[in-house]
């Protein structure tokens, strides 16, 4: 090993939209802001998603290769109906490529998917 993942960097026009897109899809808190650079992660001390400001930033147009998608994450959910009205209430758009992918509100794509029976729940249920 070389080295250790830090955090994945993300282009935006806006930082603080988009930190706080993901902080509610991935249920991270934002762990540091500036002008220009937004830190998603489990606390200030781990590695997460950070967001970084690009003002000429071209929104994807996927699957259209001239503006490809530059990157997507998969999400596993426990209940695709239910996650699929969440992200759209957060501004994501619902792309026609596909069974739950979607757009970001920077227009990058990104997969909803069921959480494979190896995965522990995302919300365990109550005792």
């Amino acid at each position: 090993m070389i080295g250790r993942r830090h955090h994945v960097v993300i282009d935006t026009p806006d930082p603080k939209a988009l930190a706080e897109f993901y902080s509610e899809l991935l249920g991270l808190p934002i762990t540091y802001t500036s002008d220009d650079w937004v830190v998603i992660a489990e606390d200030d001390r781990t590695s997460g998603f950070a967001f970084q400001l690009a003002p000429d930033h071209q929104r994807p147009a996927w699957p259209d290769p001239s503006r490809p998608q530059q990157f997507h994450l998969d999400v596993m959910v426990d209940d695709l109906e239910v996650a699929e009205r969440k992200v759209l209430a957060l501004g994501a758009v619902q792309l026609a490529t596909g069974d739950h992918v979607y757009a970001d509100t920077a227009g990058h794509p990104f997969c909803l998917l069921r959480r494979p029976v190896w995965a522990p729940p995302i919300h365990p249920p109550s005792p």
